[in-house]
């Protein structure tokens, strides 16, 4: 008798838990609506106008190859950007962008010294790294390809940007509608005359963007 009753308390008990986790998740996910209403990742569903970056959910990436046997990950904290969009006229998209060359971000002082020097971004001389979009395409994955153009350290290199919208909604803790997007591209350093310690780091650069555009 003994054993039926703990195995009970053992059922009621994983009920109980179970119970818990259902109601935590739809709380969670009626918590998501009230901070996002009208949330949609449909791509033509999403508002057009005129965007501006959110600078505090703004983050660019870069990976580069070190030695052949590691990777250095570094990103850039004060960046700012708009977005000129409309989703039933995707090609008319302008997407512009301006990188604080002097506020890379490499997790070691010293060597962000080093990079601000001459042989590397030459901060002093050019302070900021551009991006300014000249055409847009859809992609076979519901994405879009953004061609523009990348100006750094004087230099001009046409890139494209691998870029998908995750979605757009109200945001209640702003007051605005925001879009949310990711984007990734490749560029080599020594395309902008940066070719210092070639036999010690990599050439390509790997490059993420992460962000969202609040409506104005």
């Amino acid at each position: 008798m003994r054993f039926n009753r703990v195995k009970s308390a053992s059922i009621v008990g994983k009920r109980i838990v179970l119970a818990f986790l259902v109601i935590s998740c739809f709380l969670v996910s009626a918590c998501a609506s009230l901070v996002r209403p009208n949330y949609s990742t449909t791509l033509s569903e999403l508002r057009s106008g005129e965007y501006t970056l959110d600078t505090e959910h703004a983050y660019i990436i870069f990976k580069i190859g070190h030695l052949g046997l590691s990777t250095i990950v570094g990103r850039f904290n004060v960046v700012t950007g708009t977005l000129d969009f409309d989703p039933e006229n995707i090609e008319s998209m302008v997407l512009q962008g301006i990188i604080e060359a002097d506020s890379i971000d490499v997790n070691n002082a010293e060597l962000e010294d080093t990079l601000l020097e001459k042989a590397w971004f030459d901060a002093q001389t050019f302070p900021q790294i551009s991006f300014a979009s000249t055409s847009v395409t859809r992609d076979d994955s519901d994405g879009l390809l953004v061609t523009g153009e990348l100006q750094m350290r004087g230099i001009s290199r046409e890139i494209v940007l691998k870029t998908k919208f995750n979605g757009g909604a109200d945001n209640f803790l702003t007051g605005k509608y925001t879009l949310g997007f990711t984007a990734n591209t490749q560029i080599n350093r020594s395309d902008f005359g940066m070719d210092a310690f070639a036999a010690l780091v990599a050439d390509e650069v790997e490059v993420e963007l992460y962000g969202e555009f609040q409506r104005n």
